[in-house]
């Protein structure tokens, strides 16, 4: 396939987080990718970035446009500390004004597709409580995103909450607004497809016409995180032209800085191996 059909984005966090925005986003083109996704996990000093000042997101455009390479998604899982599905008010009230924040800051520096970790509860038991506060507080967040013109997508997790497309469309056929759908991890749904004894295309199927995007993640049966790629049982090829055939032309490469001396190889390798997945 041509290499203009698709996009393929960097996570921010394959890379040390004491680099700065412009030797990130250098080290992105570098490395063969177009584009970074910027990481807003639950640590204090990636939730920080949602009360930069404007000055300091200026200094981030200021990257782009030097190195002519953009931050066009967010991967959002602060909510894992705040949960929007929490059962305590104080908590809600916290997951959804991380939720107003990441989207302000969304359209402030031009990102176009957060991705939500699709989690009711993360750290307590989930139940009917939580998946209620979950859905009523959901309404507000697309509400919110929809004011500013910024696409939400479910990530499919390693949890029994929504580890399938086919769990994260109940909630999109319920809002029903076209700015909530699906940016599923495949690596995770090979696993969920284990489980379950449905082929992750079946399962990918299930949102046609609401996914925007998809992370490239390496799993094996039961691990989730740090598999090189290569090496474990995500079906990359078959995957891909599915999603190709439902116009999904948007990825991610999904993998993480584990202190490996040669990381910037790393960078390297996982560039030209998920291109050669993507030009089949």
């Amino acid at each position: 396939m041509d290499k203009n059909k698709y996009e393929l984005g960097l996570y921010e966090k394959s890379m040390p987080k004491e680099l700065s925005w412009e030797e990130k986003l250098t080290l992105t083109k570098e490395s063969g990718f177009d584009y970074l996704e910027m990481s807003v996990d639950e640590t204090d000093e990636k939730l920080a970035r949602l009360d930069w000042t404007r000055k300091q997101r200026e200094e981030v455009i200021a990257a782009m446009n030097q190195t002519g390479v953009p931050i066009r998604s967010m991967c959002l899982s602060g909510h894992r500390k705040y949960p929007l599905g929490s059962k305590d008010e104080n908590v809600q009230s916290r997951s959804l004004e991380i939720m107003e924040k990441a989207i302000d800051l969304a359209y402030d520096l031009g990102i176009r597709i957060i991705q939500l970790a699709g989690y009711d509860v993360y750290y307590d038991e989930g139940d009917r409580e939580t998946e209620a506060n979950f859905a009523r507080n959901l309404k507000t967040c697309v509400k919110m995103a929809a004011r500013r013109g910024v696409i939400l997508g479910f990530e499919t997790m390693e949890t029994p909450f929504m580890d399938t497309v086919g769990k994260a469309m109940k909630y999109v056929r319920d809002i029903d607004n076209a700015y909530l759908g699906v940016y599923p991890d495949i690596g995770n749904l090979k696993n969920a497809s284990l489980l379950y004894g449905k082929s992750v295309n079946d399962d990918l199927a299930t949102g046609k016409g609401h996914i925007f995007a998809a992370h490239l993640k390496e799993t094996l049966p039961g691990k989730y995180r740090e598999i090189p790629f290569g090496t474990g049982h995500t079906e990359y090829r078959e995957n891909i032209a599915a999603l190709y055939e439902m116009g999904v032309y948007r990825f991610v490469g999904e993998f993480w800085y584990t202190g490996n001396p040669a990381w910037k190889e790393d960078l390297r390798f996982a560039s030209k191996f998920l291109r050669e997945q993507l030009e089949q």
